[in-house]
Formats: structure tokens, sequence, C-alpha cells
């Protein structure tokens, strides 16, 4: 009777004292994980030296080894350089980069907001590239990469996802062409690149500055074609007060080491680019 007792007693004293191991970390006690290799992921993370020492299948200076920085793989394209060719824009566009900061990334102060999205609608009016080749060219292939599997590849929201061969989504996306994202400011298609509208998410982090302009000439050029009208780097009859033909462009001649305010342009230059002023907001 007391062997059975003393079995029980024993079990629960032991059950108290594994459970009393099994705390969050506190002080300089660093807690008790429960399975550590659910937690400390075994897959290698670039550029990050992140040895775990439970570690059973590498010793850490093979893990540093394949953690390392390395050489990007052949065909490798830099952010915000899409349009390069040996990391070197065309005579045309290099002029119009002069105008721009050399990383690609210009602020962008309007928050992500209902409220700051109708503000970028009401202020954001102008495209601060010209009309070219080579812009038109950029926003046709990263409308495709990144729009064109939802908005479909003439922007009437008929994408893969919705047509009898992909069939993901039970509604089309919109169409791009015609209503009211046609006849809407530039401020409408900034801001949702940037932080995204609805299930649309951000493509901020996949498009840089330029790109994301060259995007939206792109699909003004779809909407000017449905329309009947022309938007082209010769002339532009769809929406002459957004977006300037490179024929009319007035280049900058200001040195690349220039400050450049948040628009994109170098303070004191926006009316010799032929541009409306930027506010206090932001684009």
């Amino acid at each position: 009777m007391y062997t059975v007792k003393f079995k029980y007693l024993f079990t629960i004293l032991f059950g108290v004292y594994l459970l009393s191991g099994c705390k969050p970390a506190k002080g300089d006690h660093p807690g008790t994980e429960y399975m550590p290799d659910m937690f400390h992921s075994i897959a290698f993370q670039a550029n990050l030296e992140d040895y775990y020492y439970y570690n059973t299948w590498s010793s850490r200076e093979d893990y540093y080894k394949m953690a390392r920085p390395r050489k990007p793989v052949a065909g490798t394209i830099p952010f915000g350089e899409f349009a390069m060719k040996q990391g070197v824009f065309s005579d045309t566009m290099h002029r119009v980069m002069q105008s721009v900061q050399a990383s690609g990334s210009v602020p962008f102060h309007y928050p992500n907001t209902e409220e700051a999205r109708q503000q970028a609608i009401d202020e954001i009016h102008t495209n601060p590239f010209p009309i070219t080749d080579e812009a038109l060219s950029v926003g046709k292939s990263m409308y495709t990469i990144y729009c064109g599997i939802c908005h479909g590849s003439k922007g009437d929201g008929m994408g893969y996802l919705v047509r009898d061969d992909g069939g993901k989504y039970p509604v089309a996306p919109t169409d791009l062409r015609t209503g009211n994202f046609a006849d809407t400011s530039a401020g409408t298609y900034i801001f949702a690149i940037q932080h995204g509208k609805n299930v649309m998410g951000s493509y901020a982090d996949k498009l840089s500055h330029k790109e994301r302009w060259d995007v939206i000439h792109y699909i003004r050029s779809m909407q000017a074609e449905e329309a009947g009208k022309i938007y082209s780097p010769e002339v532009n009859t769809y929406n002459p007060e957004e977006a300037v033909p490179v024929s009319k462009w007035e280049f900058a001649s200001v040195a690349q080491s220039d400050r450049v305010d948040e628009s994109g342009f170098r303070s004191g230059e926006e009316e010799g680019l032929g541009q409306e002023e930027p506010n206090d907001s932001g684009e």
C-alpha cells in the first residue's frame, strides 16, 4: 500500500519538476524549447549567419560558407535597372534620369489609409517621366510580369486567374481600359502600386520608382488605344495634361550630384522639366 502511494507521489513530484523546466525566457534564463528543430530552421538563409548550437547536419564553418554572400547568377537584373543594358540606360533615358535619384527610391508621403488614397488621387496629376519607347517597353514588360495575371494582357480584367484555363478567382479584376479607371488621375495608380488595393498587394518592393511610372505609361497607352487616341513619344492626345511626350520634353541640365526632392526632381527645376510643381504632400 505504501509502495503504491510512494509511486504516485514520486510520479507527481517528478511531473512537477519536469513542468517547472518548461518556463518562458526571463532574465538570464533562455527558456525551454519543445522540439527545437521545428523552431530553428535547418535551411540556410542567405547573408545570415544564424548557426544553431544543436545543429547536427553541418559544422559552423560549413554553415557560414553556405550562407555568406555570393556573386549573382548570370542574367540577374539589379532592382530598378530592368531597362538597362550592361548597366547603362539609352542616351535619351540617361538624360531623363539625370533628374532622378540614382538609387531609384523616392519617398512616398501618403500613408496607407483611405483618406490618403483620396488625397493622392486629388493631388497627383502628372507623370514625372516623359513618354518614351523605352518607358512603354519597360512598362509593358513589368505589367506582363506583375499585373497581367489578374488584369489581363489587354487590361480588360480577364487575366489567367479568372479565365477558364485558370479560374482561381470567381470575379474578374478591374477593367483598366474604360470607366472610372480610365477617367482618373495618376494618383489612383501610383497609390495602388505603392500600397495595394483590396486583394491586390503592394508592389513597392517589386518595382522601382521609375518602373511604377513606366507601368502607368503602359496602362495609359492601352486606355488611349481603347479610346481611339494617341499616346506615344511623339504626341499625346489622350491625356496631355498628365504625361509629356519625349519629343516635347525639356531636359534638365543639372549635375546628377545636385539635390533631388521627394517628387523625383531637383530643387528649382520643376518648371524647366515641363511638369507641375509638386505639392508638400509628396509626388
